[in-house]
């Protein structure tokens, strides 16, 4: 049976960083991204079963309706974000090992559905004054959205201790060596 590592954090805080290096530098570990179904349209060169799963706005309900999601989100009204119980349970069937990138809310909702298949690994930042000087440092967001994130973050940091493991990213290196040893331990079990 496969492994389940997720990961959730607020904006700002190099998850996605921590996420990429991993992936990068240890190809060992065997992690592949599960890929997320969407109502939206595939942009660009975009193909499905690739980038995302695509169904339309109705098709997304039905299967929310039917449970066939572990996690969804609905970002705006009809458009829909989530990962199919299907996809994981196919990776996990073959031995797979699943990294997941989502939010606390479907972190926890697939920790709740896996238990001791699956490793929660939830990154802070050192304080919301360093997140706030991270994002306006990023120079992608408008005030005004720079300020919806950290309240959202304040939230979401309210969440951090229902996580197995909590990393505060003060230090780069030091936080992706406490990250890569607790993800290589879980997976060497």
């Amino acid at each position: 049976m496969g492994k389940l590592i997720i990961i959730s954090a607020p904006s700002g805080t190099g998850k996605s960083t921590l996420i990429t290096r991993l992936m990068s530098e240890h190809p060992e570990l065997q992690l592949r991204f599960s890929v997320s179904a969407t109502s939206r349209a595939p942009r660009g060169a975009e193909r499905d079963g690739v980038e995302y799963h695509f169904f339309s706005p109705e098709e997304f309900e039905q299967r929310i309706a039917r449970g066939e999601f572990l996690e969804y989100e609905e970002v705006y009204s009809g458009r829909y974000y989530g990962t199919l119980r299907s996809e994981v349970d196919a990776r996990l069937s073959e031995g797979g090992r699943v990294i997941f990138d989502v939010d606390y809310v479907g972190g926890l909702n697939i920790k709740r559905a896996y238990g001791s298949e699956a490793l929660s690994i939830f990154i802070l930042p050192p304080s919301i004054d360093e997140l706030r000087r991270r994002l306006v440092g990023r120079s992608t967001d408008s005030p005004e959205v720079i300020e919806e994130r950290i309240a959202k973050a304040e939230l979401e940091l309210q969440h951090a201790g229902e996580f197995d493991l909590q990393l505060v990213n003060s230090d780069l290196e030091e936080c992706y060596e406490r990250f890569y040893d607790a993800i290589s331990h879980f997976l060497a079990e």
